[in-house]
């Protein structure tokens, strides 16, 4: 069984014979509010720089792919990079299990339906991100995508709903490109790969990687820009990175966030859409 309680917490209860050391209940809470970006960069989480990057590149309606293995705070970062959308934007959040907190004036919380007992009455994330379409979204924030549902999210990214974001379980920005593919051929099995890249490229600008550290911290250790396909592979570049310098006496991680010095290519065109960055934060 899967419910949630009043507060938001999540719950899982699992029994014999499925479960073969006995009755199982799992509980996940979470925090009443959730993070602020200032927040996230008080924990170490995030550097000041990435912030302002993130809060541009949400500014000039850049879409966002969260990665990230399981607790490793894609939620969170969802949460928080959210906050940098305009409040007169209508927001729809699309999920199976109801996690998103956006801090915003206009947002619409969708949540996709388990089939009942008798296996009838199912509503998928498919479903509730076609109807999303119809409700006139500025944005759509679906967390998380594990299956067909995201070539749905893929096309409304890239036809009218720029500057959507989505999460992706996955261990490397690399491995979430890889796992976007799989996950459209889930839904079109007979398309060609290069038209699925394409599809992928068209949707999403950047890729934003979290990871959760052997002391139990979660940062954002890369920010990825997509820079196209050629001779079949992903063209990529590194804008931040969190480069791990060892751990200190309590086994903390330590280490420092870095810009690569590369600046987007998107900043070429700020400009044009009324918005002001400094490139200094790329060093």
């Amino acid at each position: 069984v899967e419910a949630r309680l009043r507060d938001g917490s999540r719950i899982n209860a699992i029994v014999p014979t499925l479960a073969m050391t006995g009755p199982t209940l799992t509980i996940r809470k979470f925090n009443r509010a959730p993070l602020s970006i200032a927040e996230l960069i008080d924990r170490g989480a995030i550097s000041q720089e990435m912030a302002d990057f993130l809060e541009i590149a949400v500014q000039a309606r850049k879409s966002i792919v969260v990665s990230g293995g399981s607790g490793s705070g894609k939620t969170t970062t969802l949460n928080a990079i959210a906050g940098f959308i305009h409040t007169q934007e209508r927001i729809i959040t699309i999920e199976d299990g109801a996690e998103l907190k956006l801090d915003h004036a206009h947002v619409i919380r969708l949540e996709s339906r388990p089939p009942n007992g008798d296996g009838h009455g199912a509503i998928s994330l498919r479903e509730l991100i076609r109807n999303a379409l119809r409700m006139r979204p500025a944005r759509i924030v679906v967390g998380e995508c594990s299956g067909p549902e995201t070539l749905d999210t893929l096309h409304a990214m890239s036809s009218g709903n720029e500057g959507s974001f989505l999460s992706v379980h996955a261990n490397s920005p690399q491995d979430t490109l890889a796992r976007l593919e799989t996950m459209v051929l889930m839904a079109r099995p007979e398309l060609p790969i290069r038209l699925v890249r394409q599809q992928i490229d068209r949707a999403a600008d950047l890729i934003v990687h979290q990871t959760r550290f052997p002391d139990g911290s979660r940062k954002t250790t890369r920010i990825v820009e997509l820079n196209g396909i050629e001779n079949d592979a992903w063209m990529t570049n590194d804008i931040f990175v969190f480069s791990q310098q060892g751990v200190d006496g309590e086994s903390r991680v330590q280490g420092e966030f870095e810009a690569t010095g590369l600046v987007p290519k998107f900043y070429d065109d700020l400009d044009s859409l009324g918005v002001k960055a400094s490139r200094a934060i790329f060093g």
